[in-house]
């Protein structure tokens, strides 16, 4: 599989072209860079400025970004090909809101997606730059939905509600 054909795919499967046409698509390709990491390797972590303004797209591989919540390590979301990561630095947010560490668990490549270069749209192709920012809001909410059903789920577990446990 070509580069090429690798980023078409990778858009194709993101909740970020699904309501790009065809030459859209194309379009945002054509600005989107990969990147291949190896097994064990960090793509972003707090402090790290290498990516900061960049939307991260897995493309093939197990990215998995966790956490430190008091002590311990808890996994957030174990990205799947189209995820995306770095969404708020991407979105204009600090560095430094940045608390989350993403690593390869396996050989991966993403796409990425610089801000600079995505804001160079706005004013020939703007329909994208609004579609895709609409992508990143669905895909965004789908992981508040899903966490927020997790603790719903643990909540009946600990208290027994429900009749499930």
């Amino acid at each position: 599989m070509t580069k090429d054909d690798l980023i078409i795919q990778t858009l194709h499967n993101s909740t970020l072209t699904e309501e790009l046409r065809d030459a859209e698509i194309e379009s945002l390709a054509r600005i989107i860079e990969i990147k291949d990491f190896k097994a064990g390797e960090v793509l972003v972590q707090p402090g790290d400025v290498r990516l900061k303004n960049a939307l991260i797209i897995l493309a093939s591989g197990e990215v998995e970004a966790t956490a430190t919540v008091g002590t311990e390590q808890a996994t957030l979301h174990l990205l799947q090909p189209g995820d995306l990561a770095g969404i708020i630095t991407f979105a204009g947010g600090n560095a430094s809101q940045i608390s989350a560490t993403v690593v390869a668990k396996s050989d991966s490549k993403v796409l990425t997606l610089d801000r600079s270069k995505f804001e160079s749209l706005l004013n020939t192709q703007p329909a994208i730059v609004y579609y895709v920012m609409r992508g990143i809001v669905r895909h965004t909410h789908g992981i508040v939905r899903r966490m927020n059903m997790q603790s719903v789920e643990m909540s009946n577990y600990i208290h027994q509600t429900h009749g499930r446990y």
